[in-house]
C-alpha cells in the first residue's frame, strides 16, 4: 500500500474514534448538567450542551488526555437564561458550574 493510503486510513480511524468518544462524553455532560440543575432547583433549557473548547491536559498521573468544556443554558426563575458549564477530563467530570446564587433569608448555600 502506498504511504498516502496508510496515512489516510490512520487519520480516518483517529477521526472516527474522536467522534465516538465525543458522543459518549457529551452524553455524560448532559447527565451532569441535568443533575446539577435538578439539585439546585433550576431548569435546564433545551436539554442539551454545546462544546466550547477542546484541549489537551494532563491528569494527576501525568497522562495526556482530552479536556472538554461544554456550555449549557439554565433558568432559575423560568423567564431568564443563564449560562453554565461542564468541564470533563477524558470522561471524568471535573467541574459543573451553574453560577453563583446569593442566599436569601432563611436559606443556606451548599
Amino acid at each position: 500500500m502506498p504511504t498516502f493510503e496508510i496515512i489516510s486510513i490512520i487519520v480516518l480511524g483517529v477521526l472516527a474514534w474522536l467522534w465516538f468518544d465525543s458522543t459518549q462524553t457529551r452524553a455524560i455532560a448532559v447527565r451532569s448538567a441535568k443533575a446539577a440543575c435538578a439539585a439546585d432547583g433550576l431548569q435546564l433549557l433545551d436539554d442539551t450542551v454545546s462544546i466550547a473548547s477542546l484541549t489537551l491536559a494532563r491528569n494527576e498521573g501525568g497522562q495526556l488526555l482530552l479536556r472538554r468544556t461544554y456550555t449549557f443554558d439554565y433558568s432559575d426563575t423560568g423567564d431568564n437564561r443563564r449560562r453554565g458549564s461542564v468541564v470533563l477530563l477524558a470522561q471524568e467530570v471535573l467541574l459543573v458550574n451553574v453560577g453563583v446564587r446569593l442566599a436569601g433569608p432563611g436559606q443556606t448555600l451548599h
